[in-house]
């Protein structure tokens, strides 16, 4: 899977993913709806490629984590934040091999859970979700609702219902709120997802 994801960030360009967006608004949003200060540690599971981290450093967030599978992605985002690069820790792995002694105040995924497609993988995610969220804190998903596409990137993925997160993670954190958001993609269509914040117990 490392190797797939290597290509397409080796072959594509920013804008030549569906899961772009040149401003991650809702992301940030939540993240600053949801921190204390900007003194947290956040983490962005997925988000090598993504904008959201060079839009936390400039809205002075202290200690940022960006995770991704592809050493490919996490560098184009690094370039872009030229000498900043070195303020932020940078996680090449897959989530579901993630193991450090570091505990993060928000985790934040979108378009990474979705395509996790069997009952091991889910738990194995929320196991290690579990173990680097700090108790009271909070885990913020996006993930492709009943509505949104059945395939990404030409790999099959897994839609959801808030229904079918709650008997996922109900047992380990409280739901806060959920609601529903249109991507539109670079190509013109549509994506529906489904935003969701839950606090660990």
């Amino acid at each position: 899977m490392k190797d797939y994801w290597e290509n397409i960030y080796a072959s594509k360009k920013d804008a030549e993913v569906s899961w772009y967006q040149e401003n991650p608004l809702t992301s940030l949003s939540l993240i600053n709806k949801y921190s204390s200060n900007k003194n947290i540690e956040v983490i962005d599971v997925g988000g090598g490629s993504s904008n959201l981290v060079i839009a936390l450093f400039k809205d002075h967030f202290k200690s940022l984590s960006v995770l991704d599978v592809s050493q490919n992605a996490l560098k184009r985002t690094a370039e872009k934040l030229g000498g900043n690069a070195a303020k932020i820790q940078w996680i090449d792995t897959n989530v579901l091999d993630f193991n450090i002694e570091m505990k993060y105040n928000i985790w934040h995924d979108r378009a990474v859970f979705h395509f996790l497609t069997t009952k091991e993988s889910v738990q194995k995610y929320k196991e290690v979700l579990v173990k680097h969220l700090k108790k009271g804190d909070y885990f913020l998903l996006a993930t492709f609702s009943k509505e949104g596409p059945l395939k990404c990137s030409g790999l099959d993925i897994t839609q959801y219902n808030i229904e079918e997160l709650k008997l996922i993670f109900q047992d380990e954190f409280n739901p806060v709120e959920s609601f529903f958001e249109d991507h539109n993609t670079p190509f013109d269509t549509i994506q529906n997802f489904i935003y969701s914040v839950w606090q660990k117990k």
